[in-house]
């Protein structure tokens, strides 16, 4: 089949979407499908397959700021989108935004089957704005989502059972939705992996994610200077993000300071390895790749308790847990491990066994299965 994958945000895979958009794309190719990519990425330009639109031009100062969360914006081509979906057996949307209703537009006049993913809490629109914490303005983002895409496609993909008991909690309705993983690739597997010379006597924390409101790094820094080992803590703040200059200032209260810097993925794979431990203190999260993967890696994970978080549910028990934004009592957590080296083994045991489950072969086949049903359902309605 030939299917067009949808990307308003793609960018570098630097963080869960993008990673996940990319890893989805591999796994479609690699089953021996044709795959278009429609995106905004002027680095990609004279890819095979790959179909450019121009970016969005909000004015020097938003320009700067879109540049800031390390995002690029794409600018609705009709040429451009038409060439992407026309033909096609199949388009798959990544994202709610503008062109993926262009996409989903054309998809339709042509009765071409579509289906689209979750991977956008409206926390996470609304945090950018400051207006997370009203419950009337995450509505209506919810509600325009679903009256413009996702109660136009055919199926939705909600990479967890929670992001989709969140929406349909929201919209009051029940939607044709699967619920499958967006999945670790097997090349993210526990391996002995020693630590850096420079970091071999001290305790390696380690947490990855773009620098933002919602990922919530202030509350493990701040957690670090509350930790009674803070003197032997070496953090690593794997991302980028809006709130770099925020957090290095933050930092600078620590007796060691944290690398704030952006990793290959091989290089992410090895320091989840030779980490003591991986923090993911994000309190709106609808699955939380990185998170998973240091489970995989057999990394003790310890997470928020956020009501707007599926990380929770990751975690072996509450021991795993701390209050969401409450710096000293993730590091009563922190030091709870630290002071605990041999249950500490247990659990990380118990973290690997449930690495299967999220096993990204499986998702991936999970993933065409839902393509080819929407496809074939199409064809009978015609």
């Amino acid at each position: 089949m030939i299917i067009t994958v949808v990307c308003d945000v793609l960018g570098e895979e630097n963080n869960g979407t993008a990673v996940a958009t990319m890893n989805l794309i591999r796994a479609l190719k690699g089953f021996g499908h044709e795959v278009r990519i429609l995106c905004a990425d002027q680095f990609r330009k004279g890819e095979d397959n790959v179909f450019v639109t121009p970016n969005l031009n909000l004015g020097w100062l938003l320009n700067a700021y879109v540049k800031k969360i390390g995002v690029t914006l794409p600018k609705t081509d009709k040429e451009i989108v038409r060439k992407a979906v026309v033909g096609a057996d199949h388009v798959h949307l990544m994202l709610p935004f503008a062109l993926s209703r262009a996409a989903l537009k054309v998809a339709q006049e042509q009765g071409i089957s579509v289906t689209a993913g979750f991977h956008m809490q409206a926390e996470n629109l609304t945090s950018y704005i400051k207006l997370n914490k009203l419950k009337l303005a995450n509505k209506i983002v919810y509600k325009n989502i679903y009256d413009h895409v996702y109660s136009k496609v055919d199926r939705i993909h909600y990479p967890t059972k929670f992001i989709q008991d969140q929406f349909e909690s929201n919209i009051k309705k029940s939607t044709p939705g699967v619920v499958i993983s967006n999945g670790v690739h097997s090349y993210v597997k526990k391996m002995d992996v020693k630590k850096p010379e420079e970091y071999k006597d001290r305790i390696v924390i380690l947490t990855i994610g773009r620098y933002s409101r919602e990922k919530s790094q202030d509350t493990l820094i701040k957690a670090v200077k509350y930790s009674k080992y803070k003197d032997k803590i070496q953090l690593i703040l794997a991302g980028r993000g809006q709130k770099e200059k925020y957090y290095k200032k933050l930092a600078k209260k620590l007796p060691i300071a944290p690398v704030f810097n952006i990793f290959p993925r091989e290089d992410i794979v090895k320091m989840i390895n030779y980490a003591d431990f991986y923090v993911h203190p994000a309190d709106i999260e609808l699955e939380g790749i990185a998170c998973l993967e240091g489970i995989c890696c057999g990394k003790l994970t310890i997470v928020s308790d956020s009501p707007l978080s599926a990380t929770k549910e990751f975690a072996i028990d509450d021991k795993c847990i701390f209050r969401r934004r409450k710096p000293k009592d993730l590091a009563r957590v922190m030091d709870y491990w630290i002071e605990h080296p041999e249950e500490k083994k247990k659990y990380e045991e118990l973290y690997l066994n449930n690495a299967n489950t999220y096993n990204q072969d499986e998702c991936m086949k999970k993933m065409e299965k839902m393509i080819l049903e929407v496809v074939n359902e199409k064809k009978q309605k015609r």
